[in-house]
């Protein structure tokens, strides 16, 4: 049996034919499908066992996990979630979500390398996967499914799921989920204009260099940080905290690498930023875009103000509406082309890595800022901190990720590299500025801290 979809507005969308299996099918209805939004279409191109395209978000608790309860929490959260409950499948011409009957995977305490590839052959066809380590519970999602915020939702839901199961005074079930949307529109597609001229940097990058840990080892480093007395160091500045950290992580690498200056290719950092306060979306599925500070290092003065007047003026030009009405304009013309959009997937693929290596050598490393997760008060007493992780891409072996939770921020550093310099220069600048820093890993730079 075949069935030709529909878009909402009726129009024939001749590009998806689903092959219904029944024997797949809960009561032999027809699973519901969906498109992806534009930049979840290059996540299932180039993903892989080396470059998984998986994030990590996490909640730790102020007690031990219950694997058994907390595995009850996540199958009644699920179906809460329809975003969540999907399978990736192929088309002709794109890839497509399709609902998931299967069981939810088990629950199990964590083990192996961060951020590991999802296999859905053996996930239950499930992009996300959940574990916990002693008083931790992680979320781990395929960037196919959503973006940080999207997550966000997903794992607090659970946590206070979960923590009403081992809390019954607490309060929990529909209530809990009017503080968020369960939008799944594409605000990419929505919010496009026009077409527009290209917007990013294909200019190769300086890359970070050195030896790798063994194989199937990352180093994690959390360095937490009170948010008040980070805001007061920005607020001497004169900046924000975004601006300030990218800003510390590139005179971390020129400390590193570049003790006097010489000519080199630019140091940039890609910083993805949240489209939604800017178009007044609440999707659930992605919706950012990439803007780059950067910084020469080949300036004949160069201090740690130099740089961060260089990072202000170059993410404060970017982080416009109308530069990030053009990036998304461009995106989505890319997709919307007649001519590309009527290449079978296959084709897409092969131009689709292309396209993806050249531009990936565009930036040295990326340091993203999911923000900071609001919790009802009633769960507070029970959670200490949140914070998050990136898996490597092309070119790019070490990753920052920010998040706050109350009044501690996490600055999270993921690396491949054997070496923990960079590390350790970002953080002594910011208790050079007064900042008190506790800093967890995950024991793999023991010796070298």
């Amino acid at each position: 049996m075949e069935l030709v979809t529909k878009n909402r507005s009726g129009s024939r969308f001749c590009e998806v034919c689903i092959k219904i299996e029944r024997k797949n099918m809960k009561n032999d209805r027809i699973p519901r499908w969906d498109k992806l939004d534009n930049t979840a279409l290059l996540f299932p191109v180039i993903a892989g066992e080396t470059m998984t395209n998986v994030y990590r978000i996490s909640i730790v608790l102020n007690e031990r996990i219950d694997e058994e309860k907390l595995q009850q929490a996540l199958e009644k959260v699920i179906d809460k979630f329809p975003g969540f409950k999907v399978r990736l499948r192929a088309g002709f011409f794109w890839y497509y979500f399709e609902e998931n009957f299967k069981k939810i995977p088990k629950i199990e305490e964590e083990e192996g390398i961060p951020c590991a590839f999802i296999n859905q052959h053996t996930n239950n066809n499930y992009l996300f996967r959940v574990s916990y380590y002693k008083t931790r519970i992680n979320l781990e999602v395929f960037h196919v499914l959503t973006d940080g915020m999207g997550s966000i939702n997903f794992l607090k839901e659970l946590t206070c799921q979960y923590l009403a199961m081992m809390h019954p005074a607490l309060e929990t079930g529909e209530k809990y989920l009017t503080h968020f949307s369960l939008d799944r529109e594409d605000s990419f597609r929505k919010n496009y204009k026009m077409p527009a001229e290209k917007r990013y940097k294909q200019e190769k990058a300086w890359h970070i260099h050195g030896e790798h840990l063994p194989l199937n080892e990352m180093g994690i480093i959390h360095g937490i940080v009170s948010l008040q007395a980070l805001k007061k160091v920005c607020k001497q500045y004169k900046t924000s905290i975004n601006v300030y950290l990218t800003a510390v992580y590139i005179d971390s690498i020129c400390k590193e690498y570049f003790q006097v200056p010489k000519k080199s290719k630019p140091v940039r950092i890609a910083v993805p930023v949240n489209l939604r306060p800017f178009f007044e979306s609440q999707t659930n599925k992605n919706f950012f875009a990439m803007v780059s500070a950067e910084y020469q290092p080949d300036q004949e003065t160069r201090g740690f103000l130099d740089v961060l007047e260089s990072v202000k003026t170059s993410l404060n030009k970017q982080i416009t509406k109308e530069n990030l009405e053009a990036i998304l304009a461009y995106n989505v013309s890319n997709e919307k082309n007649i001519v590309t959009s009527s290449v079978p997937l296959f084709i897409k693929n092969l131009a689709i890595r292309m396209v993806y290596s050249t531009s990936a050598m565009a930036n040295t490393s990326t340091l993203t800022n999911i923000g900071k997760i609001e919790i009802d008060d009633q769960y507070k007493p029970y959670i200490k901190e949140c914070h998050g992780l990136l898996a490597m891409s092309k070119g790019q072996f070490i990753k920052g990720l920010i998040c706050a939770y109350e009044d501690r921020l996490a600055i999270t550093f993921s690396s491949v590299f054997a070496d923990a310099g960079i590390q350790k220069q970002f953080f002594r600048q910011l208790a050079r500025d007064g900042l008190e820093v506790e800093i967890e890993t995950n024991g793999v730079y023991y010796d070298n801290m």
